[in-house]
């Protein structure tokens, strides 16, 4: 599905209600999900964030296998009508065999300006406490690419009130879950270089709500793009860790991967959301283009 609205065209794919392109006058600034580094370009992270330790989710007593980041991205959605931009609602919702909540997921994607504006509605369907994470993970294009370069680009840090902040990694990840560090915490630079070696340990973990907001520049520090979420529980930041890759995903969360050797249930994971019978859960996030 293409949408074009002010100066910005974007397309989606009923596959996973994923984000395929955004293009402003013509320039993309989405990865274009090549296999040789990552065949995805923006998927939905739902119900899990991230890797559960042995890919197992412990519900009421009863074990339920689950991949990282969920079923969402790999599901199929079906566009229904929507007055604030393109809508798609997940078609079956039932997947009791690895989830056993009876739910509703919709995607909007909405264009205003310069800025595109993603909403995701959770329904409680059942008629029980529904315990669930949620997320993004968009990958955008590093401008004028070239893999013999130092740097590629940079990264901005900041918080809510719209401050540069210097974030502490407090994890890092070990088979898709998160370790503590030996170091008891490394902090980031408010401007953060991407080279070659940025990704060398996997994904960077933002926790905590220290960031609401990443911003993207090119190699010059002009700024590119910017990714902003006043309600992420944590933010990653994570690139292929393969020779030439030309892209860095800079993701809002609502949760977070499982710690290593966590076998609690799933109300007790360190990052949980949950709604009560009847209600909904809501989490919003934008892409604003600056250049």
């Amino acid at each position: 599905m293409i949408y074009s609205k002010d100066n910005l065209t974007i397309e989606v794919s009923g596959h996973g209600a994923e984000l395929t392109s955004l293009r402003k006058e013509g320039r993309e600034y989405l990865w274009n999900g090549d296999a040789a580094y990552w065949n995805r370009h923006s998927p939905v992270l739902f119900p899990v964030v991230g890797k559960p330790y042995n890919n197992e989710l412990h519900i009421d007593g009863k074990t339920y296998p689950m991949k990282q980041h969920g079923f969402a991205r790999d599901s199929e959605f079906e566009q229904v009508e929507s007055k604030w931009g393109i809508c798609f609602r997940m078609k079956d919702t039932e997947r009791f065999e690895v989830y056993p909540y009876r739910f509703g997921l919709e995607v909007t994607y909405s264009i205003q300006g310069d800025k595109l504006t993603v909403n995701w509605y959770v329904e409680n369907m059942g008629e029980r406490l529904m315990y669930y994470q949620i997320g993004a993970h968009p990958a955008f294009l590093l401008p004028d690419y070239n893999p013999s370069d130092n740097t590629h680009g940079y990264v901005e840090y900041f918080d809510l009130e719209n401050r540069h902040v210097e974030p502490l990694l407090i994890s890092e990840l070990e088979d898709g879950n998160r370790v503590a560090r030996t170091d008891g915490g490394h902090r980031l630079p408010c401007v953060m270089p991407i080279t070659n070696d940025t990704f060398a340990h996997d994904a960077l973990l933002v926790e905590n709500s220290q960031i609401a907001e990443t911003t993207l520049c090119d190699k010059h520090g002009r700024k590119v793009v910017s990714v902003y979420c006043y309600d992420a529980d944590a933010f990653g930041i994570w690139a292929s860790y393969k020779e030439g890759c030309p892209f860095v995903c800079l993701e809002p969360w609502q949760g977070i991967c499982d710690k290593k050797g966590f076998a609690g249930d799933i109300s007790q994971r360190d990052v949980i959301r949950c709604i009560h019978p009847g209600d909904h859960g809501h989490f919003v996030y934008t892409i604003t283009i600056l250049n």
